[in-house]
């Protein structure tokens, strides 16, 4: 009997952290140990390698998700694996598992099979705790807000205009809309409030964006919690948040260094989610990897339209470093489910759905095109695979002027990765990317939403609501107009219907809200009907899941 992803993490030998990090010349006064198999690379390793040439940066996206799986963390860590056995000095860059998913129906973001990063549980659950910062440095904004207009109100804070909302990393949709202030006058104001999860925080994005501490508390001041009865936008600045949350987010700024199953180094870091923030991890992080070996490999959550999308046109930039090739991963079974195979049925070999739902990859890559970077498709191989539909896979890719390789990572770990490392390789030799913006900063909020909606979705066009419309309005008046837009959108389909899955036309993309997130730097349009707190399915993974007498934990995944 195969063994679960768990239990092959659990009986793997990890080596001390210390000896990873040696691997990479870093010495022990460079690193902070979280126990013997986590830790934190301090600042001073920055300084050290400040000077040094940047490796190259391998971007890893997928399609669109589907209950089927994509298996993209599992390809970017075995394809981390396999640059080691080619003897590449390589680091790859992830980002750090939310609570919501885990308990709730996607699992933990560790990889999978014999590509995964451990220890697998640690960083799944509290890891070093940096979500846990990120949501008391929220919590405390809030706090400070609420106090404020109980003892006198100073700044004329409109209660009907308070934007700032509380944040948990857990899925719990009773949250979404709450009333607080109940009780004796001493309680507070009564008031609406809402919950958003914590990896939709403005201070994820925040933390995940700053390139130091002076720039990290420079963009927690410019957080906008509220309005004024005159109008005007009220900071974390302001209340004078800035230093005390700036102090409980000193250690989570510092980038977590653990190992893959074949003791390869992982730094892992920040986890904004994709459909609802700018899915990236830490830039701090990134940049790291990129100073301390010659290839970098980082992924970007969901499919490419939200991950991939936002990588490119937010973090790339804010911070003028860009991918010299991008990874789209991608496996028959969901090619199939795109085509209307239904999930039990996938196994089957089944040329005709395979045909109908490819177009979902088609779309990706020629949006991965409109950015000037070299393509490899890693097709994520299944034991159910046909010759005949990999072959069909790999002519259809290389009609489309990409590069193909299989990946059996899950199965193999970096052994399986050796052929789609090779084909890197070759890439990043031979194709030099001409890296372009998908829209220019000066070009209208409307507009931005607007490019994005046709080019990337393939949408008709944006309708809005009048809510909406309201929002961008006052936004582009109070001097924002130039910031990047941030979509929040189903990751199920390219349109923002979850139900219509492969390369969906004859749409419109609705936006139902349009928010500021003037720290982080970008604008949020919600699309459809997506929500910053999720909740949890019928049967949530938090069922299957225990510890027994010995503290051995059972059923993540």
């Amino acid at each position: 009997m195969a063994l679960t992803d768990i239990e092959i993490a659990q009986k793997a030998e990890m080596k001390d952290i210390r000896e990873i990090a040696a691997g990479l010349g870093i010495t022990e006064d460079d690193i902070e140990l979280y126990g013997r198999y986590k830790a934190k690379l301090s600042d001073s390793l920055e300084e050290k390698v400040a000077d040094r040439p940047d490796g190259k940066l391998v971007l890893v996206t997928a399609i669109n998700p589907t209950p089927a799986g994509e298996g993209k963390t599992t390809v970017t860590v075995g394809l981390g694996e396999a640059m080691w056995k080619l003897k590449q000095k390589a680091v790859i860059a992830l980002r750090e598992p939310s609570l919501g998913p885990c308990f709730g129906i996607k699992g933990g973001a560790a990889g999978g099979g014999y590509a995964q990063v451990v220890p697998m549980e640690d960083l799944n659950l509290h890891f070093t705790g940096d979500f846990h910062a990120i949501t008391s440095a929220n919590n405390l904004l809030a706090a400070m807000l609420d106090n404020h207009i109980q003892q006198g109100n100073e700044l004329h804070i409109d209660t009907r205009q308070i934007v700032w909302k509380r944040c948990m990393d857990m899925n719990d949709r009773v949250l979404r809309n709450i009333v607080v202030g109940l009780g004796e006058k001493t309680d507070g104001f009564v008031r609406e409030d809402h919950f958003v999860i914590s990896v939709a925080s403005e201070i994820m994005a925040i933390l995940c964006l700053a390139e130091d501490m002076a720039d990290l508390k420079e963009r927690l001041g410019r957080i906008i919690v509220a309005y004024s009865l005159e109008g005007n936008p009220v900071t974390a600045a302001d209340l004078k948040a800035v230093g005390a949350m700036a102090a409980l987010l000193k250690d989570a700024m510092k980038p977590n260094l653990i190992q893959t199953l074949e003791h390869t180094p992982a730094i892992v870091h920040g986890g904004p989610f994709a459909n609802i923030a700018h899915g990236c991890n830490s830039v701090r992080a990134t940049r790291l990897a990129m100073k301390l070996s010659d290839i970098t490999i980082t992924e970007a959550g969901f499919g490419a339209d939200l991950g991939a999308e936002k990588f490119l046109d937010i973090k790339c930039r804010k911070t003028e470093i860009s991918p010299d090739a991008v990874v789209l991963v991608a496996t028959i079974r969901a090619l199939k489910y795109n085509g209307g195979v239904p999930k039990e049925d996938l196994n089957a070999e089944n040329p005709e759905a395979l045909q109908k739902g490819i177009v979902n990859l088609e779309k990706h890559i020629e949006n991965l095109q409109l950015y000037g970077i070299p393509v490899v498709v890693a097709l994520n191989a299944f034991v159910t695979d046909t010759d005949a539909e990999v072959n069909y896979v790999k002519e259809f890719v290389e009609a489309k002027g990409c590069d193909f390789a299989l990946a059996r990572v899950w199965e193999k770990g970096g052994e399986g990765g050796i052929e789609l490392a090779s084909r890197l390789l070759a890439v990043l030799e031979h194709k030099k990317p001409d890296f372009r913006l998908l829209y220019p900063d000066e070009m209208s909020l409307a507009d931005k939403i607007s490019v994005i909606a046709k080019k990337i979705y393939g949408a008709d066009g944006v309708t809005y609501t009048a809510a909406a419309k309201k929002q961008l309005a006052k936004i582009t008046a109070l001097g924002y107009g130039e910031l990047p837009v941030c979509m929040a959108k189903t990751q199920y389909s390219l349109s923002d219907d979850p139900t219509r899955l492969g390369r969906p036309s004859g749409f419109d993309i609705q936006i139902r809200e349009v928010y500021l997130n003037a720290g982080a730097g970008f604008v949020v349009a919600v699309t459809g009907s997506i929500m910053t707190m999720p909740g949890l399915p019928k049967v949530p993974a938090a069922e299957g899941i225990d510890v027994d007498a010995n503290g051995v934990i059972s059923g993540l995944f």
